[in-house]
């Protein structure tokens, strides 16, 4: 029996899932940003069948940046995208990194990193390298992770 992806929206014809990864410094939080030839994002990548979107950010996330301890302080909350390219919606969680280390490490299927470079970037600075659908989710995950009262 082959399993079916897990599907965002209606007409979705691909779902992927990321974390907006948060590190605070002297109190502020600084976003992680990764950048594949001129274009800026989360860490995200395919949810693939019988994985649920959250594993598949946790794994994406560890793949990409061998970050692996990631704290869901948030809980699960997540946002989706509009529909982009040809059909697919990116999930993302919000989740702070108890460390600033990451790597860039190959990806056996490319033979090279997939990302060139990241970045840990103010609000500001994360916002103004975003293309206008991921602008989105940072103002969201900033108003969640800026909040003073409990979430």
């Amino acid at each position: 029996m082959a399993m079916k992806r897990a599907s965002a929206a209606p007409g979705a014809k691909t779902l992927s899932a990321g974390v907006v990864v948060v590190r605070f410094h002297n109190h502020r939080p600084r976003y992680l940003l990764l950048r594949a030839y001129r274009y800026w994002d989360f860490p995200k990548g395919i949810v693939e069948p019988g994985e649920q979107p959250l594993q598949a950010a946790i794994r994406e996330v560890a793949e990409e940046t061998g970050i692996r301890d990631l704290i869901f302080r948030w809980g699960d909350i997540h946002r989706d995208t509009p529909p982009y390219g040809k059909g697919k919606v990116a999930r993302y969680y919000v989740a702070e990194s108890p460390r600033d280390v990451v790597r860039l490490p190959v990806n056996p299927e490319l033979g090279r990193p997939e990302h060139q470079e990241f970045r840990w970037l103010s609000y500001e600075q994360a916002r103004s390298l975003l293309v206008p659908r991921l602008r989105e989710i940072l103002d969201w995950a900033h108003a969640i992770v800026t909040r003073t009262e409990p979430y």
